[in-house]
């Protein structure tokens, strides 16, 4: 078999098209296939496959294809343009590559494979890409992912938010919890940021949405108010955020407690900041018996502590009337603790029972949200950190959207 005809058959090249010479250069390190095709091969419009008569060809092209043993592979041809009565002078699509990009099908599979398993910089060193090279690679990949994505039923929605640059920049990011994927990345964390995501549903989309899991940010919760049907009834406040709040209370306590006794030399509560917000249950049995003392005492933290606690058995009652008798006994003990951070947060959580109670339509949180954030946080120090929003919303929609990225012969 000679060298045109096979790089014919591996490279898959078909008709009018054909492998008009090999050349191979050791001093590169090269292989560059030519290809040609027939003066009088018949051409098809690129925008509603008519065909059309020939307009002119465009200079000659190169696109990287797979390597051939350690000799990197070059494809090159002059594509032909064809007058389309219809929609003008257009450049015909190839079959081993999509348009507008300079490497094969093949190759960006390769790379989106790499992708997804190591950073940009440590895939462009391996592949010998630019980092704007590769970037583009995942750029195209992101763009052909959410093209291909369907218009899904989407039930349940989470909404959460993520700091991406230091100075309070955040990113608002949209989740199906059903099918644990980003939908939608919007920069900020204001009302408008959300409002972008609603226009990119369908009405029927809209209308299916039954619950939407956030923490209690006024501008979320204004912006389902005002895109969704009955849009106050579906918004359920995640335990997680609860759990936050209530946490930074009882930090709050043992920081003040803490000042108190260390003036009559009493260092109890230092080094204990993460043990007080530790859930028992993640104790080791030794830690466990350290701590259980400090847990069991008439601190003023450990007070609490319980409170937390017994707060957080709210999402453990079997079902929303139990629940709502759990809240108002725990609302009456912690406004009566005389623990100032306590109350507070009580007072914080009251007029948001309703939505705190939707929890048992269907027993929805932003769990994955939370586990989404380790991820991406991954993705950011694998990155090095990200420069501007686009490059960092590419990245989620890559490595957390589940999209169909991988590329098609045309």
């Amino acid at each position: 078999m000679q060298d045109r005809q096979l790089y014919q058959q591996i490279l898959g090249i078909t008709s009018p098209w054909f492998v008009e010479r090999v050349e191979l250069n050791l001093e590169s390190g090269e292989v560059n296939v030519h290809l040609s095709h027939p003066t009088n091969a018949s051409w098809q419009c690129a925008e509603c496959g008519r065909e059309c008569p020939l307009y002119d060809h465009q200079p000659v092209r190169t696109w990287r294809h797979l390597d051939t043993c350690q000799y990197r592979t070059l494809m090159h041809a002059a594509l032909p343009r064809t007058e389309c009565p219809e929609h003008g002078v257009r450049v015909v699509r190839v079959s081993w590559a999509e348009p507008g990009s300079h490497f094969t099908v093949l190759f960006e599979r390769l790379a989106i494979d790499w992708l997804q398993e190591a950073c940009q910089q440590a895939v462009a060193r391996q592949l010998d890409l630019s980092w704007d090279e590769i970037h583009a690679i995942m750029e195209r990949a992101v763009r052909r992912g959410l093209a291909r994505r369907k218009a899904d039923d989407l039930p349940h929605l989470g909404v959460d938010e993520k700091a991406f640059l230091r100075g309070h920049q955040y990113v608002t990011i949209v989740v199906d919890t059903w099918r644990s994927r980003v939908l939608y990345v919007a920069k900020g964390r204001d009302q408008a940021s959300l409002d972008s995501f609603w226009p990119t549903l369908t009405a029927q989309q809209l209308a299916e949405v039954e619950l939407v899991a956030m923490d209690m940010h006024r501008p979320y919760i204004n912006s389902v108010r005002a895109h969704l049907p009955q849009g106050e009834k579906k918004i359920v406040f995640d335990k997680f955020h609860v759990a936050k709040h209530l946490g930074e209370a009882v930090d709050k306590v043992r920081r003040a407690e803490n000042k108190m006794l260390l003036k009559d030399d009493d260092r109890r509560l230092v080094g204990t900041k993460y043990d007080w917000l530790r859930n028992p249950a993640n104790f080791a049995r030794d830690q466990w018996n350290e701590f259980r003392g400090l847990r069991e005492s008439k601190l003023q933290t450990a007070r609490a502590c319980a409170l937390k606690d017994q707060g957080m058995l709210f999402w453990d009652c079997p079902n929303a009337r139990q629940a709502e008798r759990h809240f108002h006994w725990w609302y009456r003990w912690a406004t009566h603790s005389r623990i100032k951070p306590i109350i507070d947060k009580a007072k914080m959580l009251k007029p948001h029972l309703p939505n705190l109670l939707t929890y048992f339509k269907c027993w929805l949180t932003n769990a994955f949200c939370e586990s989404l954030n380790s991820k991406i946080q991954w993705v950011k120090y694998t990155a090095r950190g990200f420069r501007n929003f686009d490059n960092f919303a590419t990245a989620i929609y890559f490595h957390c959207g589940k999209l169909d990225m991988t590329p098609s012969p045309t």
